[in-house]
């Protein structure tokens, strides 16, 4: 689930970048994902929380960047998008604690699983929206 909400928010948030000055709506955007305007405005509304971007109602409104595109990195928008989670998770079953493996495996994978979360960090740390919306 966080792997495709974050390529929505950063495609979201890119087109934003793009035309920094104008209010986009909701279904331009979905236009541009080509996906039903409700799922961007479900990531609408996780981006207004993490103060990324900002909303206006009515005729002329939409949404537009909070924030200038180079205050704002690809790990922001990842630690937004992933919150308490980590990327890889565990299994749903509870392993067998008489064994020696299941016992502990729970505790080695979470500590794999935050090493991973912590390396993606690092990577989208080096790269600002300004600097990714200028491929396009």
């Amino acid at each position: 689930m966080i792997k495709s909400k974050f390529s929505i928010s950063l495609h979201i948030l890119t087109l934003l970048a793009l035309d920094k000055d104008s209010w986009l709506t909701s279904a331009h955007i979905a236009g541009s994902l080509n996906v039903n305007p409700v799922i961007v405005r479900k990531e609408i509304m996780n981006l207004k929380s993490g103060n990324l971007i900002e909303s206006k109602e009515g005729k002329n409104g939409g949404v537009r960047l909070l924030k200038d595109p180079s205050e704002i990195y690809l790990s922001d928008i990842f630690q937004l998008v992933k919150g308490k989670h980590n990327v890889l998770s565990l299994s749903k079953n509870t392993p067998n604690p008489a064994c020696p493996v299941g016992r502990q495996i729970n505790e080695k994978l979470e500590s794999v699983f935050d090493n991973i979360d912590d390396a993606i960090i690092r990577e989208l740390s080096k790269q600002t929206l300004d600097a990714f919306k200028n491929q396009f």
